[in-house]
């Protein structure tokens, strides 16, 4: 079995880490993490650095979730890619036809109180209604089975 695993090293990314662990523990299939940085949308310098820092730290944690994910008795490898993230999630399982992808669910804000919560869901169903998101875009589009991981 190869189970591939969208991973940006966000609060909700180790959620699903943690997830894919505990449902495939007996199974113990082999594991691809995508992690895509996205491209920055200017071209300064500030930008650029912004970008190696990013690149950096998600490439870092990715393999700490590939390093942990081995110690843990998997089989494991990670793929990088730059651009668009449903993209190049959707390419890589076209690539590597995993038996089934594995995604959490993405927020950009950190959980907040009540109040913040509602205005979080707010925005992001108009952010769905008018971009789409990663796990909406693939769902219409990927070829193999789809788990989106919901974050408590």
């Amino acid at each position: 079995m190869h189970v591939m695993l969208a991973y940006d090293h966000s609060r909700n990314a180790r959620i699903a880490l943690e997830g894919l662990m505990k449902l495939f523990d007996a199974a113990k299939p082999e594991v691809t993490l995508i992690s895509v940085i996205e491209e920055p949308g200017s071209a300064t310098d500030a930008v650029d650095d912004m970008f190696i820092t990013q690149y950096q730290e998600q490439k870092a944690g990715a393999e700490a979730a590939a390093a942990e994910l081995t110690a843990a008795g998997f089989s494991t490898r990670v793929l990088f890619a730059e651009g668009d993230a449903r993209k190049m999630i959707l390419r890589a399982t076209e690539e590597r036809n995993p038996d089934v992808l594995i995604l959490a669910r993405h927020s950009h804000k950190p959980d907040g109180g009540f109040i913040a919560r509602r205005i979080d869901a707010l925005v992001e169903e108009f952010d769905h209604m008018t971009f789409g998101s990663v796990s909406a875009f693939l769902a219409r589009r990927v070829q193999c089975p789809l788990l989106i991981l919901p974050a408590p």
